[in-house]
Parts: C-alpha cells; structure tokens; sequence
C-alpha cells in the first residue's frame, strides 16, 4: 500500500510540479486530474497483471479465500499491509494477487468468463497510452484543445460506462448476497467510485475543451 500510494503522489505531484515550475500556478482540477491519471496508470498495471497471471490468480483465489476462513482478516487489507522485497516490487505476480485477493468480494474475478474479469483487462491495455497524452497535454497545453477534448471525451466516456456497466452485471448476478453491507461498500462501491466521479469531472473538462477551444477550464 505504501508503495502504491508513494508511486502516485511522485507521479501527480511531478506534473503538479512542473506546472507551477513553468507557470507559477497550481489549478484545483488539473490537480485532481493529475491524481485521477496516476492512479489510472498504477491500475492499468494491475490489469495488464491480470491478463499475464490469470491461472496464478484461479489458484490463488483459493488461497485467499481458506486464509479468510481461518484468520478471519479481510484478504484485501492483509494484502497491501504486507511486505514485499524490493526485489519483486514490480513483480507481476506479486501484482496479480491484489486480482485473487478482490476475488473474494467479486468472484469474477477469477473466472476469465466474467465481464469484470475481461473488461479490466481491456481498461490495462487500451487507457494507458490516451492518459499519458492526457497527462502532459493538461500539464504542458501541448496540444490543440480541441483535440485534447476529442481525446479525452473518448477515454472518460469508456472509464464512466465500462464502471457503470461493471456496477450493474455485479448486482444482477446477486453477488451482493456473498459478502456483508460494509465489503459491499468499502470493496465494491468504494473502490470504483473513483472512476465514476473521475470520469464524471473529466467529461465536463474535455467536453468545455471542445467548445471553448481553449485550456481555460484548467485555468490556462
């Protein structure tokens, strides 16, 4: 957890940064935008892991879900609260296990057949390249507006629906009845609210992007 979180402060606050470096300036939604990628950018790792190590995560699955029985701690919070060498910190496998860990709240994802499992996968290798242009065009306005606003209307819109979409498949399958009301809030709505609230306030600035034609709506 320690490492997730440290990797995302150094990526916002370098863009957040270099902002201020070259226009003296720090605006509140470019700030939160800044976050949103880098944490976009930290998750896209995860679900690129999540392709790579799919048998590892059935199997881990298993693992988790006995542990959970017998030590009664929640899988996910034993999970980042562990340590890991320096050595594997960027280990795939190490990363794939957050997959078998959630698993236990959202079964689906340790079964490859799943809408969950696959549209993550999706999100790790499609998103990246979109949110690192994004990333640098509302830092350093290296692009047309109107282009950034294209860009970013197509990537928001598909992070907003694919989560919304994710929402509804885990509820009309009933796995809400799997697991108690505060995992259902903290692991299923929690966690993926980000993505609905980001996504959210990234359409408004790609769309305002598009018809203003300029960066005004970061403050440029």
């Amino acid at each position: 957890m320690l490492f997730t979180a440290l990797v995302v402060v150094i990526m916002a606050s370098a863009a957040i940064g270099a902002r201020y470096w070259f226009r003296g300036d720090v605006d509140i939604i470019h700030g939160v935008l800044t976050l949103f990628f880098s944490v976009n950018l930290v998750i896209c790792y995860w679900e690129v892991c999540l392709f790579f190590r799919r048998d590892y995560i059935e199997r881990r699955a298993v693992y988790w879900r006995r542990r959970w029985q017998d030590t009664g701690r929640t899988p996910a919070v034993e999970f980042l609260t562990g340590k890991v060498p320096w050595t594997k910190v960027l280990s795939a496998t190490v990363w794939a296990d957050v997959w078998a860990a959630y698993s236990q709240y959202d079964e689906s994802y340790a079964d490859r057949r799943t809408y969950g499992f696959n549209v993550d996968i999706g999100n790790g290798f499609v998103t990246p390249l979109p949110t690192v242009v994004l990333y640098a065009a509302f830092t350093f306005d290296i692009l047309p507006a109107l282009i950034a606003g294209m860009i970013g209307t197509m990537l928001f819109w598909q992070l907003l629906y694919a989560t919304s979409i994710y929402w509804v498949s885990f509820f009309v399958a009933r796995r809400q009845h799997r697991i108690s009301r505060r995992d259902m809030y903290i692991y299923v709505w929690g966690t993926n609210s980000p993505w609905i609230l980001g996504a959210l306030l990234g359409l408004y600035v790609s769309i305002r992007l598009i018809l203003d034609g300029d960066y005004s709506v970061l403050g440029y």
